[in-house]
């Protein structure tokens, strides 16, 4: 396995290595510290199907079963499918998945680890890919907080709402999402966490508070909550935080979801993009397996 950094404050490519086949205890291992570091790493050319997909996300925790629990691929309801495709007049996928900045699962008391995406179908457009993904580094971003700002949220959580994301996507023009029902609303209530979280693999502090679905920073009067979410949005959007990744048809995609945060590019129109999606929850003792 061969690691290479991508030489931006994100990223690395992980070459020499089939994910059809198991890995072993240290190739997770060795993947778990790469992650850590990088944030974001693409596996090229990866051909596996959707058994070994799965697979190798279990590796580094169990998978999410997404809460509108539609779009899956068959006999798979953890493996998600995010397309723009239509047939016979219905969409095979969620075609708007990730748009917008946010962090997965930042809603749910089990949050993810990571986020991995298998491309099946890329659009290009006159030869260049479209339909990338953003990310930026809350790693960087808390450490580059002010001294001031960072001792004020010790100790501090927010709410966040996966409800809030939802309705945001069925605003925009165009849009097909249903409204979450009763019983998906009270399977997802909002929830609390730490802005400044301890990253479970490095064990340093991120700025886990993202515009996506935080509503609020709890116990703070409304009007100061507002102001410190609105510092919080622009100190994060700072170009030297960003990192884009450009799709090829057999990435393989996964991203640390606690230290970066993401935002899928919608400027592909009809151009058919097809992505196998699993989410990786953090339940896993990773100091354990660092070991």
């Amino acid at each position: 396995m061969q690691i290479i950094p991508s030489g931006h404050i994100l990223g690395a490519r992980i070459e020499g290595i089939d994910l059809q086949n198991p890995l072993s205890a240290a190739d997770n291992r060795t993947i778990l510290r790469a992650l850590g570091e990088h944030g974001v790493l693409c596996f090229p050319r990866q051909t596996l199907d959707v058994d070994a997909f799965a697979r190798f996300g279990n590796g580094f925790g169990g998978l999410e079963i997404n809460v509108a629990n539609m779009f899956h691929e068959p006999n798979h309801p953890e493996v998600m499918i995010l397309s723009n495709i239509r047939k016979d007049g219905k969409p095979i996928g969620l075609g708007d998945a990730g748009q917008g900045w946010h962090t997965d699962m930042s809603y749910s008391q089990r949050i993810a680890l990571s986020t991995i995406l298998h491309a099946q179908d890329v659009p290009q457009r006159d030869g260049v890919p479209v339909g990338n993904t953003e990310f930026r580094n809350m790693r960087a971003a808390y450490a580059d907080l002010p001294a001031e700002i960072a001792t004020k949220i010790e100790g501090r959580t927010a709410t966040h709402d996966f409800n809030k994301f939802w309705e945001e996507m069925r605003a925009r023009p165009g849009n097909t999402r249903p409204p979450l029902t009763e019983a998906q609303r009270k399977r997802k209530p909002p929830v609390s966490h730490p802005i400044a979280y301890t990253h479970p693999i490095v064990g340093e502090k991120v700025l886990y508070c993202t515009i996506g679905y935080v509503t609020h920073i709890d116990g703070m009067e409304p009007a100061e909550s507002a102001a410190l979410l609105d510092f919080f949005y622009k100190h994060q959007d700072q170009d030297k935080y960003l990192y884009t990744h450009r799709w090829t048809k057999g990435d393989v995609l996964m991203w640390d979801n606690i230290g970066t945060t993401h935002n899928a590019i919608p400027d592909y129109g009809d151009i058919p993009r097809y992505m196998r999606r699993v989410q990786v929850l953090a339940d896993y003792d990773y100091a354990a397996m660092l070991a």
